[in-house]
């Protein structure tokens, strides 16, 4: 049996447009703050998703798990393009040393040695707003998006019917294979399985982690032959297929579609122009860099 995201009916804001809009303003956010670099204009779009995230009414408890991940996902990277330098150099070619810290021991004659500069700075911030901007946007979409809709919100997006119910099916595994890994976990320890006491290396771990790791992926395969079986029974694919519950735009819908549309203009035509690229102050380089 598929299972879903742990959606719920939330009056909010989010939910009250048409999913397809509220997928095209996604796009059209995500294209859009992929064009910009500078601070300033991803503090706008990190303040946009934000605001989409208090509009959604999600509450903590409910995704905290996934924003925690991310939030030290998105964290850990950003610090350590900061300690590499690595990523930025394709944005900045120049950088302004505010301090040199060196390891007072050697690694087979390297010296461990960390520059830290203006760059690298504003760089690991900006790549920061711009991640957690679009991570975000994507939180709110399957805890805010009717499970029972996302096949004729793909369908009514102008996706073959093929493609729509392919979509419905990719957004449903995640929490489908988490369910059935829990469930196989509790199984498992009930029969005095310990994954707790798993000792040993590499291939060893993964060895003994087989009565985990098989049950999930055959009853995986026998899931998706059932669903490939009763797509078969039902004539799936030989022709057009019609939607039990249609979708139908209204003026808030049309505004939000609007507004996407403006945002991704405004956005390509700045960066056309070359605004937005990498910046830093220029007093804070005369104050920091030297």
């Amino acid at each position: 049996m598929l299972v879903t995201w742990r959606y719920r009916d939330r009056n909010s804001i989010v939910q009250k447009f048409d999913p397809r809009a509220w997928l095209i303003f996604y796009v059209c956010f995500l294209v859009s703050t992929l064009m910009f670099w500078d601070l300033r204009y991803l503090a706008f779009f990190l303040a946009l998703a934000l605001l989409s995230l208090y509009g959604s009414r999600i509450q903590f408890r409910e995704m905290y798990r996934a924003l925690i991940f991310i939030l030290g996902f998105v964290t850990f990277f950003a610090f350590l393009t900061f300690l590499t330098g690595r990523g930025g150099m394709e944005v900045y070619t120049e950088e302004h040393t505010i301090r040199t810290i060196s390891a007072p021991f050697t690694i087979i004659g390297w010296q461990p040695t960390l520059t830290i500069t203006v760059e690298r700075i504003f760089f690991a911030i900006s790549q920061l707003f711009r991640v957690l901007s679009i991570a975000i946007m994507t939180i709110i979409i399957p805890y805010s998006l009717n499970p029972s809709l996302y096949g004729v919100t793909f369908r009514g997006l102008g996706m073959p019917d093929k493609f729509a119910y392919a979509m419905d099916l990719t957004m449903r595994f995640v929490p489908t294979f988490a369910r059935d890994f829990q469930l196989t976990y509790d199984a498992q320890r009930a029969r005095g399985y310990e994954l707790e006491n798993i000792r040993g290396g590499l291939i060893a771990q993964v060895r003994k982690m087989a009565p985990l790791i098989v049950p999930v992926t055959i009853h995986a395969i026998i899931g998706s032959e059932d669903i490939i079986d009763a797509m078969d029974l039902r004539a799936f694919g030989i022709g057009p297929r019609t939607w039990l519950i249609q979708l139908h735009y209204r003026w808030r819908d049309y505004a939000l579609i609007a507004f996407s549309i403006v945002l991704l203009v405004v956005s390509l035509s700045l960066s056309l122009f070359g605004f937005g690229k990498f910046f830093v102050p220029l007093s804070l380089i005369q104050n920091l860099g030297g």
